[in-house]
């Protein structure tokens, strides 16, 4: 297994920089930074790197080796020695057509020998949640999933993915990876803390809260922020909600604020919501959220320990990147000092994260949490089948 990576910044020299990434003639292409940077950049990349799995998004802040930029673009090249990688990808109609399309990005990928899948969503129109219940229902158990979804530095107003089509703002895209050689492990972790009482959900639908404790959920939730309400919906970043069960217990997901509608007196959150259930208001400090991250590190390290280069995909959200301010490397350099010397970080600050908790299998939609996905390869001769 072999990884490259560069960080381009403005101004450059595209074909000197990309120059060492071709020299490793890549399977997989992974590629994060503004809509901008993914459009001038996917005709260079499918020329250059025409036998390579392209995959990408735009972001609220990319991850690298070199740690957190904005407005800058880290491409990161992966070429496997045993492991093989299929693409996928569907158009996103709307987000009520969330959970059809997992399904039909399941149905893409061949079945035979799929240890894990890396997906990418569009970041405003969209229910993660049924995205992720569409791709889990069409695939074996066994398979884990992770990903993300895409960001437009807390604008909220379009975000992009870019697949071996092109860069498209209705697009889902995943790769599939192939081989008893592979080696994934996975961590998450959030540091958040919960505030003010559980509040009834009394009205959703799906990922849409319209009432809690039978008054509008706007209204309820524009009390708890203040002077921040002003600032919806990107000050809702700052204060998510924790999903609690039917009696009142951590369910262990954190939703956040995508969108509110004055109207309706109503919340979009980017998951689906347990109609019978409870949320509570959260909120954090930076130690907090940097103790989270180096936990998430820990799990996706010890879960197959040192096994020589590494792939270290990091997914943040940017909810975490607000409240940390110019403290937002220390959760980035966290999980460099717990993973091993030669794990490559690459990632991005999202709209959503994909992973299953620290120690389950079964994937979830996340927010305000650190996810990483840990790729391995080794001899496939000489371990079993075990991912």
């Amino acid at each position: 297994m072999k990884i490259a990576q560069v960080v381009l910044r403005l101004p450059v020299d595209v074909a000197q920089a990309l120059a060492p990434l071709q020299a490793i003639e890549p399977d997989w292409l992974l590629v994060f930074g503004s809509g901008a940077w993914l459009q001038a950049l996917q005709p260079v990349l499918a020329e250059r790197f025409a036998q390579a799995k392209r995959l990408g998004c735009s972001t609220a802040g990319e991850i690298s080796g070199k740690g957190v930029s904005d407005q800058a673009c880290v491409v990161t090249t992966i070429r496997f020695d045993q492991v093989q990688v299929h693409a996928a990808h569907t158009v996103l109609r709307d987000m009520t057509d969330s959970f059809a399309a997992g399904q039909r990005l399941a149905q893409a990928l061949p079945a035979s020998g799929l240890r894990a899948v890396w997906v990418l969503g569009q970041g405003v129109n969209i229910n993660g949640s049924a995205l992720i219940g569409g791709l889990a229902a069409g695939l074996d158990a066994a398979v884990l999933i992770t990903g993300g979804l895409a960001g437009d530095d807390a604008q909220f107003k379009q975000t992009w993915v870019m697949d071996d089509t092109g860069v498209h703002a209705d697009h889902v895209a995943c790769v599939g990876l192939y081989g008893h050689g592979l080696r994934v492990s996975h961590g998450s972790f959030g540091g958040w803390m919960p505030f003010g009482p559980a509040r009834k959900v009394t009205r959703c639908d799906n990922n849409v809260l319209f009432e809690l404790d039978g008054e509008p959920a706007l209204d309820v939730y524009k009390r708890y922020l203040g002077e921040h309400a002003k600032d919806l919906p990107a000050s809702g970043l700052l204060f998510p909600f924790s999903m609690l069960g039917q009696d009142q217990t951590d369910a262990g997901l954190i939703r956040t604020i995508l969108a509110v509608d004055e109207a309706a007196g109503s919340l979009t959150l980017a998951g689906d919501i347990d109609p019978a259930g409870y949320l509570r208001l959260m909120h954090a400090s930076t130690d907090a959220l940097v103790d989270g991250a180096e936990s998430a590190a820990q799990a996706a390290k010890l879960a197959h320990g040192q096994l020589g280069q590494s792939l270290a995909l990091l997914v943040s959200c940017v909810g975490r990147k607000l409240v940390m301010g110019g403290r937002v490397e220390e959760e980035v350099e966290a999980v460099a000092e717990a993973m091993s010397p030669t794990s490559v970080p690459a990632g991005f600050y999202s709209y959503g994260e994909i992973s299953p908790m620290t120690g389950e299998t079964a994937c979830k939609l996340h927010n305000q949490t650190m996810t990483i996905t840990r790729v391995m390869e080794v001899d496939a001769a000489a371990t079993d089948n075990a991912v």
